[in-house]
C-alpha cells in the first residue's frame, strides 16, 4: 500500500519537530502547563506536579494565561522556538484556559505553530472553536478501537457531567475521537494519532488502529513505549525489537513519527537539549 502524502502540510511539518524527524533536535518548542484537569482515567496515566519525573502527565506547576504567555516571551528571547503547545497535565479540552491561551497567542505571536495534545473526547464540542483560535496541528490519544480491548485500557470517563464506565464509557470516548479526527481533518487541522503500546493488552491491536483513524483523516501516527504505572505498573516496558515491529506495520497505513521523547506536559526547547530545563519556578496552583 502506498505511504500517505504529506506534501500538502509541509509549511506546517517542516517546523514542527513532533511532526517532522529531521527537525526534531534542530528547533525548539514549549509545552504550556495550564490543563490540570481531565475527564478520563486511563489504566497507565498518573498525573503529578514535581520537577523530577521526566514524562507526560507531568509539570512543575500549573500556569495562568498571563504567565504562559510570559513565559513564551521570555523564551523566545533565549532560544529559537517555533511551536506552543498544550498537552496537559490533564486534557487540554477539558480546561477552557487552552482555547482561551491559543486566541491571545494567536495574537502576539503569530508565527508560531499552535499545538494542542488531547485524549478527543471533547473535539466534536470544539473542532470549530480549535480551527477559529488558529491551531495547526492536533495530537489525539487513541490506544484502541475495539470495546473489549478499550475496556482494559480505560476505566471512568467524565462526559457532560455524567460518569460513564466499562464499555459504555469507552464507546462514548472511541466515537467522539474517531468523530474528532473527521472534523478537525475537514478544517485544515494536521491529526497525528499517538497510541500508547501495552505488552499483551494492545500490541497486536495497534496496526487497526492506524487502519481506522487513517480512513477517517488522520495524517500520521507515533506509536509510544509504555511507561508502566497506575495499573499497569507491574507490565514490562516494550523493547526495542517489539516496537519497531509494531511501527512497521503501522507504516504500511501511515506514516510514523519515531522521533518522540514522551516530553513533561511544562518541557521546552530542543528535545533532548533543553527539554530538561523544566523548572519554571512557579508555585503550583492549588486548583490541581
Amino acid at each position: 500500500m502506498p505511504k500517505h502524502d504529506m506534501k500538502h502540510f509541509a509549511h506546517v511539518t517542516q517546523a514542527h519537530p513532533c511532526f517532522n524527524e529531521k527537525i526534531h533536535d534542530k528547533v525548539g518548542r514549549i509545552h504550556i502547563p495550564i490543563a490540570p484537569k481531565c475527564n478520563i482515567q486511563c489504566g497507565f496515566c498518573t498525573r503529578k506536579i514535581n520537577d523530577t519525573e521526566n514524562r507526560p502527565g507531568v509539570a512543575s506547576c500549573i500556569m495562568t494565561i498571563d504567565e504562559a504567555l510570559e513565559h513564551i516571551q521570555d523564551t523566545i528571547e533565549k532560544m529559537p522556538i517555533s511551536v506552543v503547545g498544550v498537552a496537559g497535565p490533564g486534557d487540554s479540552l477539558e480546561n477552557p484556559d487552552t482555547l482561551k491561551l491559543f486566541e491571545q497567542v494567536n495574537k502576539k505571536f503569530p508565527d508560531l505553530i499552535l499545538c494542542m495534545s488531547t485524549n478527543g473526547l471533547l473535539v466534536p464540542d470544539y473542532a470549530d472553536k480549535i480551527s477559529e483560535v488558529g491551531v495547526k496541528t492536533v495530537t489525539i490519544t487513541i490506544n484502541a478501537v475495539d470495546l473489549d480491548i478499550g475496556t482494559q485500557i480505560y476505566d471512568d470517563i467524565e462526559y457532560h457531567g455524567k460518569i460513564y464506565h466499562g464499555k459504555e464509557g469507552f464507546k462514548i470516548l472511541l466515537e467522539n475521537q474517531l468523530k474528532g479526527i473527521e472534523l478537525l481533518s475537514e478544517r485544515g487541522i494536521i491529526v497525528k494519532v499517538n497510541s500508547v503500546l501495552i505488552p499483551g493488552i494492545n500490541d497486536e491491536h495497534i496496526v487497526e488502529i492506524a487502519k481506522v483513524v487513517r480512513s477517517k483523516g488522520a495524517s500520521i501516527m507515533n506509536v509510544l513505549p509504555l511507561i508502566p504505572l497506575n495499573k499497569f505498573k507491574d507490565i514490562p516496558k516494550p523493547g526495542c525489537g517489539q516496537l519497531s515491529t509494531v511501527r512497521e506495520q503501522v507504516e504500511e497505513y501511515l506514516p510514523v513519527f519515531r522521533a518522540c521523547t514522551q516530553c513533561r506536559a511544562d518541557a521546552f526547547g530542543i528535545p533532548g537539549k533543553h527539554s530538561e530545563d523544566h523548572n519554571l519556578n512557579l508555585v503550583p496552583n492549588s486548583h490541581y
